[in-house]
């Protein structure tokens, strides 16, 4: 027997998501991350702390990220204003969407919605800079997210796969 998550895995497109961004525009994923590599966040909402810790933990990291070319993005259910006021709050500068149709998102990529209140459970990706998916992280609960740490790790190992010289026999 098989055991599928539903959503892209490893090697496969990211969906194409598109969703309002804080302060105007539009977020269009994977588009807003092509060339870079990226790590894509779902996060339950403002009122979720440990997702509080998951962004400003980002946001805190976001030289060593740059360093690795890599972006970032958020999304949630969450309206525009408590988006605002999270993003305020945390001094969040990377983009983050909001209003995500939680059946859709949860269709597309994987992450488990809540029915009642709605909201999507933690997910994290990261993305190769074509837009496929190199990792992602699904998390049911408060433990097993996506944390930069393990981002940049991921992504230093991927480079390093690739830069290896090759030996001479």
């Amino acid at each position: 027997m098989e055991f599928r998550v539903p959503g892209p895995t490893n090697g496969e497109w990211f969906p194409h998501i598109e969703l309002s961004l804080v302060g105007g525009g539009r977020l269009v994923l994977p588009d807003a991350l092509a060339g870079h590599f990226g790590v894509v966040l779902i996060f339950c909402g403002s009122w979720c702390p440990y997702c509080n810790a998951q962004l400003a933990a980002f946001e805190r990291a976001s030289r060593t990220l740059a360093g690795l070319d890599t972006r970032v993005a958020a999304l949630s259910v969450d309206d525009e204003r408590a988006t605002d006021a999270l993003v305020a709050t945390r001094h969040l500068r990377f983009p983050v969407g909001y209003g995500a149709n939680a059946k859709e998102i949860a269709d597309s990529t994987g992450a488990d919605a809540n029915a009642d209140p709605v909201y999507l459970n933690s997910t994290g990706f990261v993305l190769a800079p074509d837009g496929t998916v190199l990792t992602a992280v699904h998390s049911t609960g408060a433990i097993g997210r996506l944390m930069p740490e393990d981002a940049a790790g991921f992504i230093r190992y991927v480079l390093s796969s690739f830069t290896k010289p090759q030996r001479k026999r």
